[in-house]
């Protein structure tokens, strides 16, 4: 994954919009899907622009923090889904109508979740972050960051399949709109990949926009199939009715929470607060989890610890602080994003200008309903194919952190089969209206077996000349050695001269 363009790097602005609107398309599908979901699930009439807005508002607070070293976009997070959820259903026990005042709900438990984060930040401004290298190494962080890959490959597949139905074996039924859905999604991977491996300079930068636009005009073209008058309705693939319900201000959730809440009878707020921070607290603690494998996978794309420079306490904030205020306006909570640093991986495209670029468009956007709809328009099937590539670029991200790692050892083949088994096999735990995900779960298993394997530490490397291979070297090199202190005026055997501490050497030395 060889970069072309570095975290400081500034490409054209022409090719910095093309950038940033790739960066949109690869995190537009989870953003928006959150607020759906979590409509779906209470009955609310959260806004997807209002979302998108939050998205980009939240990543300028995220670059801020990080004094703009850390290229990754920040988007609605998937894992307070259920504290949202509980915010709604918990404003019930409150006398006042219960989708108003949860509008409210979810702005105290982004604040809840924002305070765990600061918390941390300050824990680790003052204990620093070598404890956390020691019980995460490679061995625990590499195959945590190949599960976020592999957890969302689901996710992908179903998508690439137009979300068809699954019979009793839990296998998709393939009927008409599935199998042109599967189509599109092939159409998609497959243009990309041809970008990506064979276009020049600049088509190999954006392979996701090519991607994304050849298999909306196939599905495009199915879809005007369907409108004539007999054919099957299967064909249909893009909605085309959403432009005649385009929002033209989001609904920001502030709104909602401030102006339109009735306070006349608060008797047991006291109790929904409690609600609300059981709901959001234990989560963000998983989160957290996830920040530090997606900051640690960056890390290795980009060459550069982001845990140390701008260091975590800037990230935890700019993470925390950002989920605030992305709640603030459109009701979700932040996390870093997977799709976003997936993007960077395949593209070679890690320049902070073009998050900034994406974090500005967002917002731009949120207001241009015209670009909304159609962003919203994207097929399922057509995300589904881009996201095989981004996921799996994410998992094979993790792969490679395990690549340093000697496999040979049981103690380490303990920890990194424990992390995939559980985690793959979706060790999801509920406690009341806590969710600890399947990584959070993974993640905590691998911390404790390496500690457990590491408990008397590891043994030190035997002295290699101690070794049968060692002895014969050091036979081998023996009379060398023996000839160099014979003489030592010969100017062929004088030592070269130390690099100065100026130098790269001499500071590597140094």
């Amino acid at each position: 994954m060889k970069l072309i363009y570095g975290v400081k790097d500034r490409p054209k602005p022409g090719q910095v919009v093309l950038f940033a609107l790739q960066q949109l398309l690869a995190i537009l599908a989870a953003t928006i899907a959150v607020p759906i979901q979590v409509n779906s699930m209470t009955g609310s009439e959260m806004s997807i622009s209002a979302a998108l807005f939050g998205a980009g508002a939240g990543t300028l607070v995220y670059l801020l923090f990080t004094k703009f070293k850390s290229p990754v976009f920040l988007g609605s997070s998937f894992a307070f889904i259920g504290s949202m959820a509980a915010a709604f259903a918990g404003a019930t026990t409150v006398g006042v109508a219960s989708l108003t005042l949860g509008y409210l709900g979810l702005l105290i438990g982004a604040v809840f979740a924002g305070l765990v984060y600061v918390v941390i930040a300050v824990i680790v401004k003052f204990a620093g972050v070598k404890w956390i290298d020691k019980i995460m190494p490679a061995v625990v962080i590499g195959p945590t960051v190949a599960l976020i890959g592999l957890s969302l490959s689901g996710s992908a597949v179903g998508q690439a399949l137009g979300n068809a139905a699954t019979n009793a074996s839990g296998n998709y039924i393939m009927d008409l709109h599935a199998g042109i859905s599967l189509l599109c999604a092939a159409v998609t991977l497959a243009v990309t990949i041809i970008s990506s491996v064979y276009g020049k300079k600049m088509m190999k930068m954006i392979p996701f926009i090519i991607g994304i636009l050849s298999g909306y005009i196939l599905a495009a073209i199915f879809t005007a199939f369907s409108y004539i008058p007999g054919a099957d309705p299967g064909l249909r693939i893009i909605d085309f009715t959403l432009f005649n319900e385009m929002q033209w201000v989001p609904d920001f959730t502030f709104v909602e929470a401030f102006f339109e809440v009735d306070f006349s009878d608060m008797s047991n707020f006291g109790a929904y607060i409690g609600t609300i921070a059981v709901a959001y607290i234990p989560v963000a603690f998983v989160v957290f989890a996830e920040h530090l494998a997606d900051h640690k996978n960056i890390s290795s794309i980009i060459e550069h610890d982001l845990l140390r420079d701008p260091g975590l306490s800037r990230t935890l904030l700019g993470d925390g602080i950002g989920s605030i205020v992305g709640a603030f306006f459109g009701g979700c909570p932040n996390t870093t994003y997977g799709e976003s640093i997936g993007c960077v991986a395949i593209s070679g495209n890690a320049s902070v200008v073009t998050i900034l670029t994406t974090s500005i468009m967002a917002i731009v956007a949120s207001f241009i309903a015209p670009f909304v709809t159609f962003l919203a328009t994207i097929p399922s099937c057509v995300m589904g194919g881009v996201c095989i590539a981004l996921y799996g670029f994410i998992a094979v991200s993790g792969l490679k952190m395990i690549q340093k790692v000697d496999l040979n050892e049981n103690s380490n083949l303990f920890v990194v089969s424990t992390i995939l088994v559980t985690g793959v096999g979706g060790m999801a735990l509920s406690f009341g209206q806590v969710t600890v995900t399947a990584i959070a779960c993974a993640l905590i298993l691998g911390i404790l077996v390496n500690a457990l394997v590491n408990i008397k530490g590891k043994a030190p490397a035997a002295p290699a000349a101690q070794t049968p291979e060692g002895q014969a070297e050091a036979e081998q090199a023996a009379p060398e050695a023996l000839a160099s202190v014979a003489e030592p005026d010969d100017p062929a055997q004088e030592l070269p001269e130390a690099p100065a501490e100026g130098t790269p050497e001499g500071e590597g030395r140094a």
